[in-house]
């Protein structure tokens, strides 16, 4: 797949400041995410790739990783300044990986670093699961290194269902239920009602998964939702669809959203069914 002009310059620009701050240590870049599934929004969706490290990250290269979120994002974030976005789209997260660790099973490998909206975390990195690793085998986009195919990836498939479907009882389960609660969540310069809307499409993408086993983009997930699920949740799918497109909604309450998110996601998470489990 070629990746949009865009996404391809913003990825570009995030490597050459890479490349400044430690030379020569990124070998690799593989966009995954939205952008490899091929729904990759420019206003709404942020860039997700794995990046490879071609020798062993010392304290000095970790902080320059460090700053390498902000330093590689600053034309994302100024792009959003100005057209008063609260989100920053465009935004380039990822996560590093050592070339000696990729041909280990996706479970038993500890990324060197990552980064995803503020947060830098050393030796954590969330996308390097079954799930993101099917993609990347499958699916990835390289900006750097050799295809996918090459990489000798272990996705660890017998995993993937029963990885999804703990997904689901447990992050996803928490945040229905804190949707439910007199304070639902919420990000920073971002309301409980866009947060519902922005995650409304997650659970039924990670439902399909257990169901099926396969991985399929947001945008596939509220068609399938839309088919799998009573109509009752129909508006709630319809705006959440639309708040990704950026494009005209049902009208719904606003205060409302949150608690519908979160039945929804409990009614999700009822249907995927223990028998699924790979």
């Amino acid at each position: 797949m070629t990746p949009p002009a865009q996404l391809s310059r913003a990825v570009e620009h995030y490597l050459s400041v890479a490349d400044r701050l430690a030379p020569g240590l990124v070998t690799g870049c593989y966009v995954v995410g939205s952008a490899a599934l091929g729904d990759w929004r420019p206003d709404v969706s942020d860039i997700d790739v794995v990046a490879v490290v071609g020798r062993t990250a010392g304290e000095r290269e970790l902080r320059r990783l460090s700053l390498l979120h902000k330093l590689g994002n600053l034309r994302a974030a100024g792009r959003a300044l100005a057209r008063r976005q609260p989100h920053l789209p465009g935004t380039v997260n990822a996560v590093f990986v050592a070339a000696a660790d990729l041909r280990e099973p996706v479970t038993r490998i500890r990324p060197v670093a990552s980064h995803s909206g503020p947060s830098f975390r050393r030796g954590q990195g969330f996308d390097v699961n079954p799930v993101m690793w099917t993609v990347l085998r499958e699916r990835g986009i390289p900006l750097r290194g050799p295809a996918p195919a090459t990489l000798g990836l272990d996705p660890e498939p017998s995993l993937l269902r029963s990885w999804t479907l703990d997904q689901l009882r447990g992050h996803w389960a928490r945040y229905a239920s804190r949707a439910l609660s007199a304070r639902p969540p919420r990000r920073r310069l971002q309301s409980p009602y866009a947060l519902a809307l922005a995650y409304a499409l997650s659970p039924p993408r990670l439902h399909r998964t257990v169901a099926t086993g396969e991985v399929i983009s947001k945008e596939e997930a509220g068609t399938y939702a839309l088919d799998t699920f009573d109509t009752r949740w129909h508006p709630l799918l319809q705006l959440a669809l639309a708040h990704r497109r950026g494009t005209p909604g049902p009208a719904l309450d606003p205060s409302q959203v949150p608690r519908m998110t979160g039945e929804f996601i409990h009614e999700v998470i009822a249907a995927a069914r223990p028998e699924f489990r790979g």
